[in-house]
This record gives C-alpha cells, sequence and structure tokens, in this order.
C-alpha cells in the first residue's frame, strides 16, 4: 500500500521536500510579487511622482494580480499540468485577499496544497477538462475560506512583534534584523518573500533593506579584484546569490557583509531612523533593480501623503546613500581586506562562474 503511494506520487511528480517547497517554490512565488505588484508600485509611484495617469493605471492592473500572479508561478514552480496552473489564478486571487496583510504567506501555502490536490487528479479521468479545475479551484477556494484568514493574521502578527520590538530596541533589532534578512538574501530562499510574507516594513523594513544591500553590494566590490565591472552589475543590482556556489567552498568569504549588515543595520535605526513604508516585498530586495531604494522612496511620499511626515529631507537622502551603497562598498572592502590579510580570503575565492 505504502509503494503503491509512494509510486502514485513519483507519477504525479509529487515531491514533499523542503527544496521543493520552500526554495522552489518560495522563490517562484518572489518572481510572481515582482512581476505583479512590485513592478506595479514603481509604475504607480512614477505616474504619480511624473502626474503620467497612463502608468498609474497600468500599475494599478498589475497590483491588482498580485495574488493571481504568485499562485500561477508557484505552481510553475511545482511543474503542473496545465489545467492546474491556470486553474490557481482563482485560487491564488482567494488566497490573497482572505489573507488580508499576510495575503502572500497564505497564498504560499493554500497553492502549494491546491496545485500537489490538483495534480493528483490531473488526467485520472475521461472528464479530465472538468474534474481537474473543478477539483484544484474547489479545494484552493475553499482552503482560502478555512485558512487563509488565520494565516494572514498569524503572519501579519509575527511582523508587527517584529516591527514591534525594533521600535522598541532600534538597536538590537536592528542588528538582528539586518544580519538575518540579508543571510536570506544570498541564501537560495527569498528574503522578498519572507518580507512580503510578515508585511515587514517601517523601521523593521529599513533594517532588512540595509541588510540585503550590505550583501549585494559588499559582494559587489570586495570581489571586484576577482569580478571587474560586470561582476559588480551582476551582484550590486542583481543578487549576491551569485556567490552561494564559493561561499560552499569558503564560508569566511560570508563574514565581511555579515559584518557590515550588523553594522548597518543599527546605524538605518538608530541614527537615520530609516524606514521603508513602501511595499513590504521591497524591504528585502535590496539594491535588485533598485527595488529597496524605490520603496524607500515610496514610503516617504506615503507617510507625506498621509500627514506623517512633512517633506524628504537632506537627512534622509543622506542616509539611503550612506546606508545602502557607501558603507557596504568600504565596510565590506574593508573587511575583506583584513581576511585576505591573515589568509582567510584568497584570490579566486570570489570568482563568479560563468
Amino acid at each position: 500500500m505504502e509503494k503503491g503511494f509512494k509510486a502514485f506520487l513519483k507519477r504525479k511528480d509529487i515531491v514533499i521536500s523542503w527544496k521543493r517547497y520552500f526554495i522552489d517554490a518560495m522563490g517562484a512565488m518572489a518572481s510572481g510579487l515582482f512581476a505583479s505588484l512590485l513592478i506595479g508600485t514603481i509604475l504607480s509611484t512614477l505616474g504619480t511622482q511624473l502626474n503620467v495617469q497612463v502608468l498609474t493605471d497600468i500599475g494599478g492592473y498589475a497590483k491588482g494580480v498580485a495574488g493571481p500572479a504568485m499562485a500561477v508561478a508557484i505552481a510553475y514552480a511545482l511543474k503542473a499540468p496545465n489545467l492546474v496552473l491556470f486553474s490557481m489564478l482563482a485560487v491564488g486571487s482567494a488566497a490573497n485577499t482572505l489573507g488580508g496583510a499576510g495575503g502572500p504567506l497564505a497564498v504560499l501555502v493554500i497553492a502549494i496544497v491546491a496545485t500537489e490536490l490538483g495534480k493528483m487528479v490531473s488526467k485520472e479521468t475521461k472528464v479530465d477538462i472538468l474534474v481537474t479545475p473543478l477539483v484544484t479551484i474547489g479545494l484552493g477556494v475553499a482552503l482560502s475560506v478555512l485558512l487563509a484568514p488565520a494565516i494572514g493574521t498569524a503572519a501579519s502578527s509575527v511582523g508587527k512583534l517584529i516591527m514591534w520590538a525594533t521600535e522598541l530596541h532600534p538597536f538590537m533589532m536592528g542588528i538582528l534584523v539586518s544580519v538575518i534578512v540579508g543571510i536570506a538574501l544570498t541564501l537560495p530562499i527569498s528574503s522578498a518573500a519572507i518580507c512580503a510574507a510578515l508585511s515587514l516594513t517601517g523601521l523593521a523594513g529599513g533594517a532588512a533593506v540595509a541588510g540585503c544591500c550590505a550583501q549585494m553590494i559588499g559582494f559587489a566590490f570586495m570581489s571586484f579584484k576577482e569580478n571587474r565591472v560586470s561582476g559588480l552589475i551582476s551582484q550590486g543590482i542583481g543578487t549576491s546569490m551569485l556567490q552561494m556556489g564559493n561561499i560552499v567552498k569558503n564560508p569566511r568569504i560570508w563574514i565581511p557583509p555579515i559584518l557590515t549588515s550588523a553594522i548597518t543595520g543599527p546605524i538605518a535605526t538608530c541614527i537615520f531612523k530609516m524606514q521603508m513604508n513602501g511595499e513590504a516585498i521591497s524591504s528585502g530586495m535590496g539594491t535588485c533593480g533598485l527595488v529597496g531604494q524605490i520603496g524607500v522612496y515610496t514610503g516617504w511620499v506615503n507617510d507625506i501623503a498621509a500627514g506623517t511626515k512633512a517633506g524628504i529631507t537632506a537627512m534622509d537622502w543622506l542616509g539611503l546613500i550612506l546606508i545602502c551603497f557607501i558603507l557596504p562598498a568600504v565596510l565590506t572592502w574593508c573587511f575583506g581586506q583584513l581576511l585576505r590579510k591573515i589568509g582567510w580570503i584568497h584570490d579566486g575565492d570570489l570568482t563568479l562562474t560563468t
């Protein structure tokens, strides 16, 4: 019986593993978020600032399909058949809407379950075109009604707890949030999806931005000797995840950007009071496409519109530039040089393979 069920799961390409659900699925969810909510926010912000209504409208449409985009991306990562894939549009919409502020986490959990259930029945009957969408959408929406509000509330509560703790203890929490989110950004998991799932904004969001920038800009400048301009661009505005292979070979190369994030995090929270009040996903993006910086700017605009901020000051811009670009570059490079001198990092340890 057990062997038969295992054979069935294998035939359906259902692999119950950490990698499949928390690396592949979460990474895909971040892509879905980027292609909807995040790009929509950027376009809406540009439209508002430039007074171009068409950009604002396009941005609104993009943001409106965040739930379906996440769900379809997750189903695609789980190698769902076409009918299951397309059915996830309705499931994602329901889970994200009912999940409220914690909608992304609700979508992640429910989309995974609904996709796997849909895969189980896919092509098992002669009326597959009816059965597969019915099961996938029916069970997915039912799970959304039953679970999404609770999942969303739980995720939102955790995010609020982190933000509350950061407000209460900006120094220690600035270090913790910056280091942890920065590490998550370089690991093959999605820091953006984590921040979105927890609705991580405010001072904690600012610390998260600092940590991500320390990793991306830090690795970009520390490895300039090996990777030159191409490495500066691919890591600085692409992703520090490119260094994961080198980190596995020599974990010590990770020390400089981690130390930098432990410094820039509390500087962001205690000195510049840098907050990320744009879309929560921006907190986990760092300098990738300058999304983190656009998110901080969007937050300023939102705060001004809400009447909680008088205007954008020179101190705001100074903090953003120092935290996101100058300090990560200088500090990580200096730490890297020290580790090179004591023999912990050798020439070639940071070379990116193509």
